[in-house]
């Protein structure tokens, strides 16, 4: 078994007694860090950051330089499954994401080869492994994949959406069609998990980002049933230990129970959904990371700490609770805030354990 200096967030994943909550947060690596702005004009683009493994693990590293944060996050995008299918992944300022060729019909569809999103996402796997060595065996790295539905709006819709007319007229007029596109979405996700788990990722969270999105039924028959399937094909262990797998739906409250049983160990929340409520919901199935209202971090920092007892609380005692933000960190937070949050899961947390 490979040895951690400091394990209690898998522990946690897992259920396992911790001497406090372990915490990271989505989008750990990012904008609102000064060091990370710096690495990224040096890049010249944002995919040039994601494509090279020594400036992705720099950017990985970061955080943990000013946090007592208890994972590490692979510095990567979710669309790079996509990208690495053909359909030319760009960022345009101030639009996010764009696809140069979307996708619509039958033939392109069927065009799609699934192989490929392991073979060409190289980069991703010596970034793994790279950050895997920096890490010296302190804390453990988390990989991760978009889910199949979250993927298949970007493509279909060409980029982001606000109404998502595009990828829901192609799932209700031709549902055929999109279980195919989700099937390769599930198989490409699948394979791209496991690389990032044989290359040392010792935890991996599907992110499914628009899954709240669809509605109730729509839910489990093009999101949750492809997610399910991923954590099918997945290898459960390596180094001697369980690999954990976090499912985070954001929108997602509605369906908890479900989601505990797709096969996920830990279920991630977003802010509007009560943890405590969740908790009596979903029992000892399942692990619950979250929740704070990202723009919290814009309160005072007596306010965040405030909001860190409040979750602490309501979530109450015992193991079973990884603390995070209900979605990712906004880039305008002063990094003096996420120290508030930070310090006060620290300091909080251990009288509930």
């Amino acid at each position: 078994m490979a040895s951690l200096e400091n394990d209690r967030f898998l522990r946690a994943l897992l259920r396992e007694p911790v001497d406090r909550t372990p915490l990271w947060m989505m989008r750990q690596a990012g904008r609102y860090l000064p060091e990370y702005r710096e690495i990224r004009a040096e890049a010249g683009s944002f995919m040039n950051l994601c494509t090279n493994p020594e400036l992705a693990c720099e950017v990985t590293l970061q955080p943990l330089r000013r946090y007592a944060m208890d994972a590490a996050i692979l510095f990567s995008d979710i669309l790079t499954v996509p990208d690495a299918l053909g359909l030319g992944l760009y960022f345009s300022e101030g639009e996010g994401p764009r696809f140069e060729r979307p996708i619509s019909t039958a033939a392109e569809i069927n065009a799609l080869d699934p192989a490929r999103a392991a073979s060409e996402l190289g980069y991703v796997m010596d970034a793994v492994s790279l950050i895997r060595k920096e890490l010296k065996g302190s804390i453990p790295l988390i990989g991760f994949a978009g889910s199949p539905w979250t993927l298949a709006t970007y493509m279909v819709e060409g980029g982001s959406s606000k109404d998502f007319a595009k990828v829901k007229s192609l799932a209700f007029n031709e549902p055929e069609l999109m279980h195919q596109l989700l099937s390769k979405l599930a198989t490409s996700v699948a394979a791209y998990l496991s690389e990032q788990i044989r290359s040392g990722a010792q935890a991996v969270q599907i992110f499914d980002t628009w899954g709240g999105a669809l509605s109730h039924n729509a839910y489990r028959e093009f999101s949750l049933r492809y997610m399910t399937e991923i954590i099918e094909q997945l290898p459960r262990e390596a180094d001697g230990r369980k690999v954990p797998v976090i499912v985070f739906t954001k929108g997602g409250g509605q369906w908890l129970e479900a989601i505990a049983d797709c096969g996920a160990d830990a279920v991630g929340l977003d802010w509007t959904t009560d943890i405590g409520a969740a908790r009596e919901r979903v029992g000892d199935r399942v692990c619950l990371q979250g929740n704070m209202d990202p723009t919290l971090l814009n309160a005072s920092p007596e306010r965040i700490r405030d909001e860190v007892a409040q979750i602490l609380t309501s979530f109450g005692e015992g193991s079973g609770h990884v603390f995070n933000l209900g979605h990712g960190i906004t880039p305008g937070i002063n990094p003096d805030h996420v120290a508030a949050m930070v310090d006060a899961v620290v300091e909080l947390s251990p009288d509930y354990h």
